[in-house]
């Protein structure tokens, strides 16, 4: 069962304040996580239904493009999402707008070509994430407004906006940190760790090999760990073996507790990771709230359901007219804490009921 604390939508204060979590009403939610667990048994493998064209069927209609990172079953609330912000927007699929969709089933070297097929649909929009799949997208529709639904990396060092005010190109969008490159973000996670187990002097940082969240994600750690006095043993891994293995390195080298990227990697396979990580044995946080309900110990990060629907708003706008380069690009507001005391249990950790106080969410 999941216990959830929520504040309703547009009340100033959404689900996780900026950088803090709080006390919230409870409501009962249910998750189904079989769809899940059968992508995570894949190892992420292709599947037989990389596409949907709605075009196909309304091809005067103006076009919006979708560039997955992981599966349809993986990507499903999101979709959902998405589609409520354009409906909000005053934009209904099949009545006014069409939709063209790509996955790349968490495999990097298909998001290029999957980003040239949509730039040969001619799309009005393309949304996307997260920063791979961005960039994928630009190279191959340089002129095409793209809508970033969550990116670790600074559009502007990447030189795809002039400033987050207004961006002045072709990109908008939204990031899953608070302007800071992340540290904000994982100081939190890192003090959440630290207060469920005060002993913790090094942690191991399971992240995706060289890519730019790779990197915002290693330096963003790095600097947050730093100013606790905690060190940080960085585990690069490029594929699914890579992050059993990576558990196992980092505690030969000592690691008293893991922290785990949000990366499409171990995202979209979250179910298998988590397994992987209690088998590890130690306290575990994650970086979306979808990977402590998947069995990670705990997680704290952005509401990525609320970003995508967002982002659809956004490509009504860009839809009706409005320059992309004027939309300015918004950090996340939205953040989400979620303990698993099923995982708890099993791992014999005992969370502190102050820490437990503060849950947005927790799965018993």
């Amino acid at each position: 069962m999941i216990r959830c604390r929520r504040f309703k939508a547009g009340t100033g204060v959404a689900v996780g304040q900026r950088h803090s979590v709080g006390k919230r009403h409870r409501t009962i939610r249910r998750r189904d996580l079989v769809a899940v667990a059968a992508i995570a048994a894949t190892g992420g493998a292709a599947l037989a239904w990389p596409r949907r064209v709605s075009a196909q069927t309304a091809p005067d209609l103006p076009l919006v493009g979708v560039l997955w990172p992981g599966s349809p079953a993986i990507e499903v609330d999101f979709e959902s999402a998405m589609r409520s912000g354009l409906k909000d927007g005053g934009y209904v699929e099949g009545k006014n707008f069409a939709i063209a969709m790509r996955y790349a089933n968490a495999e990097f070297g298909r998001l290029m070509p999957l980003a040239a097929e949509l730039a040969a649909l001619k799309p009005g929009v393309i949304v996307t994430s997260p920063d791979e799949a961005l960039l994928a997208a630009h190279r191959a529709a340089p002129t095409v407004p793209l809508v970033a639904s969550g990116v670790a990396g600074d559009l502007v060092a990447l030189g795809l906006a002039a400033s987050y005010a207004r961006p002045g190109g072709v990109v908008t969008g939204f990031t899953v940190n608070a302007g800071d490159g992340g540290e904000a973000v994982a100081g939190k996670r890192i003090g959440l760790l630290k207060e469920l187990a005060p002993g913790v002097s090094q942690i191991g940082l399971i992240v995706l090999a060289e890519t730019p969240e790779g990197m915002a994600v290693r330096n963003g750690v790095k600097g947050a760990a730093g100013r606790l006095g905690l060190a940080v043993l960085p585990l690069i891994v490029r594929t699914l073996d890579d992050v059993e293995s990576a558990f196992a390195s980092g505690l030969r080298a000592g690691a008293s507790a893991f922290y785990v990227d949000g990366s499409p990697l171990t995202f979209s396979n979250r179910v298998k990771v988590a397994d992987f990580a209690s088998r590890a044995g130690k306290p575990t946080i994650g970086s979306f709230p979808e990977q402590a309900r998947a069995g990670l110990l705990m997680s704290y990060g952005t509401d990525l359901t609320d970003l995508w629907h967002r982002s659809g708003g956004y490509a009504a706008k860009i839809l009706a007219g409005e320059n992309p380069g004027d939309l300015p690009i918004e950090q996340a507001s939205k953040f989400t804490l979620v303990i698993n005391l099923k995982t708890a249990k099993a791992l014999g950790i005992t969370i502190p009921p102050t820490l437990l106080a503060r849950a947005d969410e927790v799965i018993e």
